[in-house]
This record gives structure tokens, C-alpha cells and sequence, in this order.
């Protein structure tokens, strides 16, 4: 399966077990995979985004932030599949495809996110990953030791 940027996929449990992070969302739910996250290809990296549909829980966040700082760049509250769903910047983390578990799909479609929202997307997280190069940290999960294994571990597959 070839992933790309603006599609909304599954990640298998095998991941979350070999990194053991309490911070990574995961929730399986009555057999179904949640949550769904968005990728985003940068270079051999993919990163992966979670939604969450309780949208009304991150727009006091979001409200909260904007009133203290200005800006939310963290939870953007977006349209996706035809209905709002916070995108969680702030629980992004690298992974590799040998993780994915299978792309999402809502009766029988394959979801895309619009260009427009894949570009804020792009652009937030680079930004964010900017902040966290510069010692500014707003990620919840530890990416570097993340992107650490999955690089260690490709090393070892390719060698």
C-alpha cells in the first residue's frame, strides 16, 4: 500500500506496543480502529496526524488558546468527510508504512482531505516542528525518540 499525503489511515497496535508511549493516542473502539489519522509524506518520514471527532471538547481548547496566545496552530477544527473534526497537531509522530494498517474509508470511499486543508495542515506542522527545532516543544508525544526507533529499525531492514 503507497501512502500518501492527505489521506486518512490506520495504524496497526504493533507500532503503539513497540514505542510504549502513553502520550500517542490510541483507541480502539467496538472493533473499530479509532482513531483515523492523516498522513503526511516528508521525505521517508511519514508523519501521522489524529481526528477526533469530539469536536466541541478541542474548540474550548483552541478558544482557550487563541484568547491566551493570539493563535492555535496545536488543533485546527476542520471539515472533513462532510462533517467537523479537530485535527490534533499537537499528537502528531513519525512512523513507517510497515506500521499502516489499512487506509479509512467511510462506506466503502476513500477519504481525501481538500488541498486547501492538507497545505494549512503541511504548513502547521512544519511550523510546529520549527518551534520544537528551536526549543519550543508543543508536541505531546516524544517524537525524537520515535523517529529515533523507526529510523534505527529501517537501518535494519535495508542493511
Amino acid at each position: 500500500m503507497k501512502i500518501q499525503t492527505g489521506y486518512l489511515y490506520h495504524i496497526k497496535d504493533e507500532f503503539f506496543k513497540k514505542i510504549n508511549n502513553a502520550n500517542l493516542m490510541i483507541n480502539h473502539e467496538n472493533g473499530h480502529s479509532r482513531p483515523s489519522y492523516l498522513a503526511i509524506r516528508d521525505n521517508q518520514i511519514l508523519w501521522f496526524i489524529p481526528l477526533s471527532t469530539k469536536v466541541s471538547k478541542y474548540k474550548n481548547i483552541v478558544e482557550h488558546k487563541v484568547k491566551k496566545f493570539g493563535k492555535c496552530k496545536t488543533i485546527l477544527i476542520r471539515k472533513i468527510a462532510g462533517r467537523e473534526q479537530a485535527i490534533l497537531l499537537q499528537n502528531a509522530f513519525p512512523t513507517l508504512e510497515r506500521y499502516v494498517q489499512n487506509i479509512h474509508m467511510i462506506d466503502g470511499k476513500i477519504i481525501k482531505v481538500s488541498t486547501y486543508v492538507q497545505k494549512e495542515i503541511v504548513s502547521d506542522l512544519k511550523y510546529l516542528l520549527l518551534l520544537k527545532n528551536r526549543g519550543l516543544n508543543l508536541f505531546f508525544t516524544d517524537i525524537d525518540t520515535i523517529k529515533k526507533i523507526i529510523l534505527e529499525e529501517e537501518k535494519l531492514v535495508i542493511s
